[in-house]
């Protein structure tokens, strides 16, 4: 019987509301998957620019076959929004999280571009003998992928790319190029009305010419005819052409600066619409999706334009009217109606819904540089930074809050939230808690990494260390990122007292791991920042934990050292049932040296400070060990007398 959880379902995104075309290319996917490679699974890779409508592809391909992967399907992104590539272990924890096995123990090695990170094999193992259906999302290069591959016949995987992923053997990608101008004609009438575009077939035949027939050229240009419900068709058309002149130099400056550029630098390359390792795939000149937005984010009220804006500011760029409202600093109602606004006009994607039925939208990836590159244009870095605050407050009052609902014996929670904010049952703050870690991870690790914000933000770490854990899923790579943070942050401050505790914290979870020499490192570390202030209960651990890894790694001799440096302190300290510990830990050293009358020593000494503490578990517990002892004595005795 597989004992092995169940996933968790529903992991597509929503994809585009409506689909039209691609049947030449849905074929074509239908038909590669039955395709046999060895040493990996059956891979299907999609690959076109930007707006090509790829992800749509891939989640509509994805949806038409999940039946036939009862075993679970998931959805990975593998680029940031600002386009950099995320590690393959990273997206490996996520997976293992949709796959309800929590990637226990398996903590970050700082070399997770290979294939023998732990996470890595953990999905491997996790998938093999599953009927799994992977969708990865923007894949940057066959690195990546190459160590998320099973070898498993039963799991596809679905990828999705702006380039070629070289380095894998037996591709053949579906490349995505413009939609056929019916197909087109049809998106457009779908969108924007059936009547309207009906009315004009020349000119809608001339607007998806303009956009280049790419899916979401079409779908911008679509908002802003919804949003100018006088202008004709020709209108866009006209508009969104000039908009394109307007955005590509004449041809003999492009000449020109190639020239130029090329005899400025001669060993740097021109640039190309190939993908790079890191930062967006570069557009080329004359792009419509460019002018398309261009135009629509002109024609946006400025509450709506500042809105969307300001959710490139969003964790992982989803956001929801408990994010959105505090970003632009408005009530929950009127960020509900602009984020449906800005979802009407093609500018935000859906994400369905929280566990709560509170919408979820997200700034699309292929918006992002643009919409950050406006934000520098047009808001000042006050505004930018005032926003970020009054994130960061209003998640640290989220977290709190969901903690009260889970713990109400810690104490009183924050004061309550209005009401559409607001986690109304335990039940729904263990989701919420669940559902949005990656974001509140990914927004406390933003904000300490710019290093201006450090106080929203340790208490935002605080609330997560706190919360977390009682959600039952607090995975230890999390709390290890916690910690991580809390050490950058006290490092940077130079509080060594919190540094010390942070390296403790973060040694303990690798000794948890079963790394002893990492542990071991972490604990001298701690040591060192906890001698600088006199912090003696943080040495006494440290010397504790060193003695622990020290033991673990086979070396009682020096592992019975360090035990009696900490057990020097614990005694200074008055800390008795530490005292007792510290004592029996000692002699089992002793004992794995043979050194029984050391070892008896210290075990009675442990028994005495057990008795004055009236601990009667203590005092069975060692006395077990000595009885424990004399036969070992007494066998020894018997051996040498027979010899």
């Amino acid at each position: 019987m597989d004992a092995r959880p169940a996933p968790v379902p529903g992991q597509l995104p929503e994809g585009a509301g409506l689909f039209v075309g691609r049947g030449a290319e849905l074929a074509a996917l239908a038909a590669a998957r039955g395709r046999v490679v060895a040493g990996r699974c059956p891979l299907l890779v999609v690959a076109g620019r930007p707006g090509s409508g790829r992800t749509s592809l891939a989640v509509r391909f994805a949806a038409s076959v999940a039946e036939e992967y009862p075993d679970g399907v998931l959805f990975a992104r593998l680029s940031a929004p600002d386009g950099t590539r995320v590690a393959p272990g990273t997206v490996a924890r996520r997976l293992l999280e949709q796959l309800g096995e929590p990637a226990v123990g398996a903590l970050p090695t700082g070399e997770e571009e290979g294939e023998d990170d732990p996470a890595c094999a953990a999905v491997r193992a996790a998938v093999s003998g599953r009927r799994v259906l992977l969708v990865l999302d923007d894949v940057r290069d066959s690195g990546q992928l190459w160590p998320l591959l099973a070898k498993a016949p039963e799991v596809l995987v679905v990828a999705t790319t702006a380039g070629p992923l070289t380095g894998i053997e037996g591709i053949d990608p579906v490349i995505l190029g413009g939609l056929s101008q019916s197909a087109s004609v049809e998106l457009l009438s779908g969108l924007v009305g059936g009547t309207r575009i009906g009315c004009d077939p020349v000119g809608a035949a001339g607007l998806a010419e303009s956009c280049a027939c790419r899916p979401t050229a079409l779908r911008l240009m679509a908002g802003w005819l919804r949003a100018a419900p006088k202008a004709a068709v020709t209108d866009a058309a006209r508009e969104l052409s000039e908009a394109v002149g307007a955005r590509t130099p004449p041809a003999s400056e492009r000449r020109k600066k190639r020239r130029g550029k090329a005899g400025a630098d001669r060993a740097e390359p021109a640039a190309t619409e190939e993908p790079t390792a890191e930062g967006p795939v570069p557009v080329p000149d004359g792009d419509p999706l460019g002018a398309a937005f261009t135009l629509l984010h002109r024609s946006l009220p400025a509450a709506e334009a500042r809105m969307l804006r300001m959710l490139t500011l969003a964790p992982a760029q989803s956001a929801d009217l408990r994010t959105a409202s505090a970003l632009v600093g408005c009530p929950a109602p009127e960020a509900g109606v602009l984020l449906e606004k800005l979802t009407e006009r093609e500018l935000l994607d859906r994400e369905g819904e929280s566990a709560d039925g509170t919408p979820r939208y997200r700034v699309p990836g292929r918006l992002y540089g643009r919409l950050v590159a406006l934000r520098a244009e047009l808001d000042r870095p006050s505004e930018v930074e005032l926003a970020r605050a009054r994130l960061l407050e209003r998640l640290v009052r989220l977290v709190d809050s969901a903690r009260a609902l889970l713990d109400p014996s810690a104490g009183p929670g924050p004061d309550p939230l209005p009401g559409p904010l607001r986690l109304r049952t335990p039940a729904l703050a263990r989701l919420w808690l669940t559902e949005r870690r990656g974001e509140l991870l990914g927004a406390v690790g933003d904000a300490i990494g710019r290093a201006d914000l450090d106080g929203s933000a340790g208490r935002l770490v605080t609330a997560l260390l706190r919360a977390l854990p009682l959600t039952g899923q607090a995975a230890p790579a999390d709390l290890y990122e916690l910690h991580g943070l809390v050490l950058k942050v006290a490092e940077r401050s130079g509080n060594r007292r919190r540094a010390a505790a942070a390296l403790l914290n973060l040694a303990d979870l690798q000794a948890a791991a079963g790394r002893w020499e990492v542990a071991a490192d972490r604990y001298r570390a701690a040591l060192d920042q906890g001698r600088a202030v006199d912090d003696e209960v943080a040495c006494a651990r440290a010397l504790e934990g060193v003695a622990e890894s020290r033991r673990a790694l086979g070396d009682p001799v020096r592992a019975a050292d360090w035990y009696g440096r900490a057990l020097e302190l614990r005694q200074g300290l008055g800390d008795h049932r530490a005292e007792a510990r510290l004592l029996a830990r000692t002699a089992e050293a002793h004992l794995a040296q043979r050194r029984f009358e050391e070892a008896e020593r210290e075990y009675r000494a442990a028994l005495a400070v057990l008795r004055r503490l009236g601990d009667e578990r203590g005092q069975r517990v060692v006395t077990t060990a000595l009885e424990h002892l004399r036969e070992l004595v007494e066998a020894e005795r018997g051996r040498t007398t027979s010899e």
